[in-house]
């Protein structure tokens, strides 16, 4: 296998780089809406669609690409991925239209889908501790790298307009694919998983149908026919996919390894975590640009992206504690303990949030159980999983987590609009979202009660 010599040293940075490559497309995104909406004189929930366009399309690749993690094609496939996000920035920082931007954006999210294929490099290159902490590296750098991108970003806007923060993705995106094509190997395996493209099909139609409907739904009416239309047949769609999963001999995702002991409880927890994740940063931005009377801190929307920074650099701290947890007292605690940190943080931002300082607070802590829960996913789920299934397992992992980023965000507009909105539909909303980690926290601890090694 290639890279056993003296470079292999720099194979893991190179792919902590390229999984902070799913940073760089988020950041390249939320913060820009504002002026992609000015530049390309479009409205500003026209403009949402560059920040849409990239999350269903890493969305849908990911279970795709996640088939080819195992196999002599993992290599070809990093790196055409990285040349199609590569390529996607490079359109963005053009100034033509919105219609080319959009398909930029589009090609950027294809990044999202490499974490799964980065996973498997780790898993089959390292052993044994050096692994369960690279494969925890790897699945913290993308929570970390995007709060520390969202002000970075912003600040290449605003001095430099789209074209320089796109000209820095494209300048991350090149230098990770000339590494990955320098030091990440291939695979020993000779022949490659097969794809199940009907399955793909199904899956990828159905999500994109209930992706649209959630991400849209604000601006369409959650009781309008083309949203109502939408989700039932997304819905159903994945009903279909699931009944074909079920029968194929080669499905794309093992729905039935997906709700064993070992992996149920991570898929549970990715979704909710996830959901609440985006809860927290949406609800923390409300709060920050808001001035209402006795609700809000009128601030502007530079300190909104700045309240990142806190959250990403804490989440590092909590994948070395989770670390820790898993070295001192095993890692039947992870999952538990993950969903007590974010509970912490929603519901105390529930209780204070009349000053900065206490919502610098929540993030930090909020940061330490993002890093703690997500650093420990993919640590608990690869010892139970076949070499071979690693990647399609882990890409189902994530495609949940960005299902629960997709509704966290839109659930939190919304349920504070249910419940009045101002700073008691803030309170509610983050008590709702709590009474879901202490769900999760539970389930945690029933799904995986007797865990197997495969």
């Amino acid at each position: 296998m290639r890279g056993q010599d003296g470079s292999q040293r720099l194979l893991l940075p190179t792919l902590a780089l390229l999984t902070s490559i799913t940073a760089v497309v988020s950041s390249l995104g939320a913060p820009l809406v504002p002026s992609i909406a000015q530049s390309y004189d479009v409205r500003l929930t026209t403009a949402q669609w560059s920040l849409t366009a990239a999350l269903l399309a890493g969305t849908v690749a990911t279970p795709i690409l996640g088939r080819f993690a195992s196999g002599r094609l993992r290599r070809p496939t990093i790196l055409a991925g990285l040349v199609i996000v590569t390529t996607g920035c490079a359109l963005a920082a053009v100034p033509t239209t919105y219609g080319v931007l959009v398909a930029g954006r589009a090609m950027q999210g294809i990044g999202m889908a490499l974490l799964p294929l980065a996973i498997a490099v780790a898993r089959d290159t390292l052993h044994g501790e050096p692994m369960s902490r690279a494969i925890a590296l790897l699945s913290v750098t993308t929570v970390a790298g995007a709060g520390l991108g969202y002000p970075v970003t912003a600040l290449l806007a605003e001095v430099g307009g789209l074209p320089a923060a796109y000209g820095l993705g494209t300048v991350l995106a090149g230098t990770t694919l000339a590494l990955c094509w320098r030091y990440v190997p291939g695979s020993d395996a000779v022949a490659s998983m097969r794809v199940d493209w009907a399955g793909a099909a199904l899956l990828s139609l159905g999500m994109l149908a209930v992706l649209l409907a959630v991400s849209e739904g604000e601006v369409w009416g959650w009781a309008a026919p083309l949203t109502l239309t939408l989700g039932v047949a997304g819905l159903a769609t994945l009903v279909v996919w699931g009944g074909w999963t079920l029968r194929s001999p080669t499905p794309l995702v093992d729905l039935r390894m997906a709700v064993r002991p070992g992996i149920a409880a991570p898929n549970l927890v990715a979704f909710v975590a996830g959901l609440g994740m985006y809860c927290l940063l949406t609800l923390s931005v409300v709060l920050v640009r808001a001035d209402e009377p006795g609700f809000g801190l009128g601030l502007p929307v530079l300190v909104a992206g700045l309240m990142l920074v806190p959250y990403s650099l804490m989440s590092v701290l909590g994948n070395r504690l989770a670390r820790v947890v898993r070295t001192r007292l095993g890692q039947t605690l992870l999952l538990p303990v993950g969903c007590l940190m974010f509970l912490l943080s929603t519901v105390l931002l529930a209780v204070v949030h009349e000053h900065l300082w206490q919502l610098l607070l929540v993030m930090a802590l909020g940061g330490v159980g993002s890093g703690f829960t997500f650093s420990s996913l993919a640590v608990l789920m690869v010892p139970h999983l076949p070499q071979a299934e690693v990647g399609s397992a882990v890409a189902f992992n994530q495609v949940l987590r960005y299902l629960g980023f997709t509704i966290g965000s839109a659930l939190s507009v919304a349920l504070m609009a249910v419940y009045g909105g101002g700073a008691h539909g803030f309170r509610a909303t983050l008590l709702t979202v709590s009474s879901l980690f202490v769900v999760a926290a539970l389930g945690a601890v029933v799904l995986d009660r007797r865990p197997t090694r495969t």
